[in-house]
């Protein structure tokens, strides 16, 4: 199993490589962003995100074009009642993938993502549950859109899965649905 996980994830990254890829044109090339995390097991949770550049990928078999994002974060997350609560510190990065599909109204960007990272749990312990490592996987999907003066704003509502992928025995995984809102500059 972690073999062929391993596999698919060098394929996957050396692969992707091999496509044109840009700075995106006539936009903003930062963004920051701040996520609410609703989680399983009671679980509630702060994102703070940063995205150096947005890139654009051509002539990519399928679809085209795609945007990518690489996206530092730092994640809160609280777990138990306001007198006796725990609380956990993730550091994570990860690359996004996104797709444009539709323009609500002819001009806001309507897109899907999709994103594998990699993350740094502070405590394995959380939530009455043994996470089994400090090193996480970060996925995502989820649906954006792009807003305001220049579409330099947007929404998004993603699922996030955090988990060791089976690199330990123990790997309950933390899901969160994830309302975001970033701005661009």
């Amino acid at each position: 199993m972690k073999s062929s996980l391993l596999a698919t994830l060098f394929i996957l990254t050396f692969g992707l490589l091999t496509f044109n890829v840009s700075a995106k044109e006539n936009t903003v090339s930062q963004a920051v962003a701040v996520d609410l995390l609703i989680g399983s097991d009671d679980i509630t949770g702060l994102r703070l995100a940063y995205r150096p550049y947005v890139y654009e990928w051509n002539n990519v078999p399928y679809f085209d074009k795609l945007d990518l994002y690489w996206e530092v974060s730092v994640n809160f997350w609280e777990f138990g009642e306001s007198n006796q609560h725990e609380t956990n510190y993730v550091i994570a990065l990860s690359p996004v993938i996104g797709k444009t599909f539709y323009h609500v109204k002819g001009k806001y960007p309507l897109r899907w993502e999709f994103g594998i990272g990699v993350s740094l749990v502070e405590d394995t312990q959380f939530a009455g549950k043994d996470i089994g490592s400090h090193y996480q996987f970060e996925d995502r999907l989820g649906l954006a859109l792009d807003f305001g003066k220049q579409n330099k704003q947007s929404v998004a509502v993603r699922y996030m899965h955090y988990s060791n992928g089976g690199l330990n025995s123990k790997n309950p995984g933390v899901d969160f649905l994830n309302l975001s809102y970033a701005y661009s500059f």
